[in-house]
Formats: C-alpha cells, sequence, structure tokens
C-alpha cells in the first residue's frame, strides 16, 4: 500500500488477563469464540499467555469504501516480559488500551500506558468484558455505568498526569468516540457514536446531538419523552447511556440466553437485524447470544473503525 495516511500501525496493551489478546483477535476480523490468533508459539497457545509480542497485517474497507492496512501487534501483558511492550511501540503509531471493565484500571495497565505516552504512542481504550456485567453480576445500568466511568477516570488520571507532546486533547472520551465497550470472549463491541448513527437514523435526530446525550449527566424521562440534567428520581428517569445503550444490549442477551425468541425477535425487527431462517430456527441459548451480537454490533467493525478514525498514521505521527 502507497498511501501512507492509509496505515495503522497499533499495539494492542493491558493488565494480565484482561482479556487483551481475545480483543486484538476480535478487531482482527476474527470473532470466532475464544480464539486466539496471535498465539502463535507452542508455549503460547498452551498456557494461553502472550510471551512474546505477536503482529498480523490485513486490509480493512469501510463503509465509503476507502481502504486501510492494519498492522497489529499482540504484546506480552505481564511485567517480565515488558521489553516485548518496549520494543512493539518502538514500530507502532497508535494503541489499543484493554481494561477489564469489572476490576478497572490495574498496576500494569498504569505502567504500560505511561510507556505508551513516554514513546508518543497515542492510545484509544477498550472496556472489555461488558458480558460480564449482563451474564455473570447481572448489573443494572446505573451499576454498570458508574463501574465503567471509574475505570476511565483511573486512565484519565494517568493520562493527564503523564506530561508528552501529544495533543492535550488526548483523553479519553466516550463522545468523541475513543472509547470501545467490548466483549472479546463474545466478538461483539460497539461505540457510542454506532448507537447514536443508529438512533438518528430511526428518530431523524441530529448525531452528533445524540451522542453527547449518550454518556455523562443526562437523562430521559420515557414518559414525558423529555431529556433533563438531573435524575427525577421516577422508574421512567434513566441516564441516557443506561435507556439508549446499556438497556437494549442487555434486554437482547438475556432474551436469547433465556430463549425468549417472540420477545426477541420483536427487539431485532425493531434494530432493522436481519436472521437467516435456520438460525432462527436451530439457536438456542449461548449460541443464539454469539449470533446475533456479532451480527448487530460485530467488535471488527467498532474496533477498527475507532483505530482508523482515532489514531494517527506513520505520516502524521512523525510529525512529533
Amino acid at each position: 500500500m502507497d498511501m501512507k495516511d492509509d496505515i495503522r500501525n497499533i499495539t494492542v496493551i493491558a493488565h494480565v488477563d484482561h482479556g487483551k489478546t481475545l480483543v486484538g483477535s476480535a478487531g482482527g476480523q476474527d470473532t470466532s469464540r475464544d480464539v486466539r490468533v496471535t498465539l502463535t508459539r507452542a508455549d503460547q497457545a498452551e498456557h494461553r499467555t502472550t510471551t512474546k509480542a505477536t503482529a498480523f497485517s490485513f486490509n480493512y474497507e469501510l463503509s465509503d469504501k476507502s481502504r486501510y492496512l492494519i498492522n497489529l501487534i499482540d504484546s506480552p501483558d505481564h511485567i517480565d516480559f515488558s521489553s516485548e511492550v518496549s520494543a512493539a511501540f518502538r514500530m507502532t503509531d497508535g494503541a489499543l488500551l484493554v481494561v477489564d471493565g469489572i476490576e478497572g484500571v490495574c498496576m500494569q495497565t498504569e505502567t504500560v500506558l505511561c510507556q505508551s505516552l513516554g514513546e508518543l504512542v497515542v492510545p484509544v481504550l477498550d472496556i472489555n468484558k461488558m458480558d460480564h456485567f449482563i451474564v455473570d453480576l447481572q448489573l443494572d445500568g446505573e451499576e454498570a455505568y458508574q463501574m465503567i466511568q471509574n475505570s476511565i477516570m483511573d486512565a484519565n488520571v494517568i493520562m493527564a498526569t503523564n506530561e508528552s507532546q501529544l495533543d492535550g486533547d488526548s483523553l479519553f472520551c466516550p463522545e468523541k468516540g475513543s472509547i470501545a465497550f467490548c466483549s472479546g470472549l463474545h466478538g461483539w463491541a460497539c461505540t457510542l457514536a454506532d448507537f447514536a448513527q443508529m438512533y438518528a437514523v430511526r428518530f431523524g435526530n441530529d448525531k452528533s446531538v445524540l451522542v453527547k446525550r449518550l454518556w455523562g449527566e443526562i437523562f430521559f424521562n420515557s414518559r414525558t419523552k423529555k431529556w433533563t440534567t438531573t435524575n427525577t428520581g421516577t422508574d421512567t428517569c434513566k441516564r441516557g447511556f443506561v435507556q439508549f445503550v446499556y438497556d437494549p444490549i442487555k434486554k437482547i442477551i438475556n432474551s436469547c440466553l433465556n430463549d425468549q425468541k417472540d420477545d426477541l425477535w420483536d427487539l431485532l425487527d425493531k434494530l432493522n437485524i436481519t436472521m437467516k431462517e435456520d438460525e432462527k430456527d436451530q439457536l438456542h441459548g449461548i449460541d443464539l447470544m454469539l449470533c446475533v451480537m456479532r451480527t448487530w454490533l460485530p467488535a471488527s467493525t467498532a474496533l477498527l473503525k475507532m483505530m482508523i478514525h482515532h489514531l494517527p498514521s506513520p505520516s502524521k505521527a512523525q510529525q512529533y
């Protein structure tokens, strides 16, 4: 590929067991369940952990037909192999920081993020293991929001306290699209921009206005159909993120796992999601959930669009 502006060189970084390799595999367009495409060595595959930085490349085409060459490096997440992470940063211009949404920012998260900033490698953030919020912990929307917000705030504290020559507007911000919400294990991911676009098409609203209402102290009352900056305390008043992002995902996942297919088909019709007849008849439980979520919110689409739009090309990175 001759066009330097159409190349993205990216290192995937994380704390131990935060799901970095699965997210990297999903971002690399392999959404098969529990597949780690970068564990090419026998010892890595056996222990399911990355000890050597492993790279793979592929082409990706956006909806506007523009094509990009993606060079992705899966780096080790254990501190004993930090030299591999440093070497990966020297070859890349951007980083995908993966954080377990349950555990939040941990010691190695801070270490690799500081390394990234020290090498002038621009990061974007992926909040991983969103499936645990719904399936395992069964958190309501407000609890999930607060846990995610804490992880974002902790990551931004590290960003703000490690000065570099990067753009001063480089803090992680959901409304700007530099944060994805993901289940690497189940192969789905989304950004607020994805939902803003979906609702803009459905209701005829401005996408740029909607995306700002999907995060922060913005609440929607489904009874009065009005937005407010304070929670009225009624059951019908919920935070924008909860009402329009978390709850729809939770309803679809629970409908799949509980085999409530009539409710599921109604939800999918509203979202303009089409399933094949054999998928409708033969899939049940977790297999149905995997198929539906990967069709609706494929991880590769959300993660790659985020990295293409928010991480620099080699030509831009050379300017600083």
